[in-house]
């Protein structure tokens, strides 16, 4: 299900929740930084696991908050890297998992401090930091919505 949703503006961006997003097919959340730009595959919207980032703060001493990943949709209770590859449904709103989010230098610097290098963020987050996804259907989407493998 959907635990939380946040966009941004401006790539780097403060990460603001929101209630809910309107998502254009092919084209993304509106008013996101990365609505309709297509500079790598299943850049419309980014997924990442509640459970995943409590595990990087529980595994490494860490306190970083859910924004904090740069991700657009928290979810919860989902397998998010069994959805590479298939289409599946949140409401009425399609989606094609795309790839893994894998973590990039930018999440590593971060999210790195004194306490964690920067090399050590990526590490962690390897195969852990997500899913990218294309929109395939306009429509909207909200906190406790849950998804339907197609």
């Amino acid at each position: 299900m959907i635990h939380t949703i946040f966009i941004a503006e401006n790539s780097l961006g403060e990460q603001v929740q929101v209630k809910k997003i309107d998502l254009i097919t092919a084209k993304g959340i509106v008013g996101d930084r990365n609505f309709d730009r297509a500079q790598w595959p299943g850049q419309n919207i980014t997924f990442i696991e509640i459970e995943e980032i409590e595990a990087f703060n529980n595994n490494y001493q860490q306190r970083i908050q859910l924004a904090d990943t740069r991700r657009n949709v928290i979810t919860q209770g989902i397998r998010l890297n069994d959805l590479v590859g298939k289409e599946f449904l949140i409401g009425d709103v399609r989606f094609k998992g795309v790839e893994l989010c894998e973590p990039c230098a930018t999440l590593g610097k971060l999210l790195s401090n004194e306490t964690l290098a920067k090399k050590e963020v990526v590490k962690a987050f390897v195969h852990k930091s997500g899913l990218r996804a294309d929109v395939l259907s306009d429509g909207d989407i909200h906190a406790g919505m849950t998804f339907d493998v197609i």
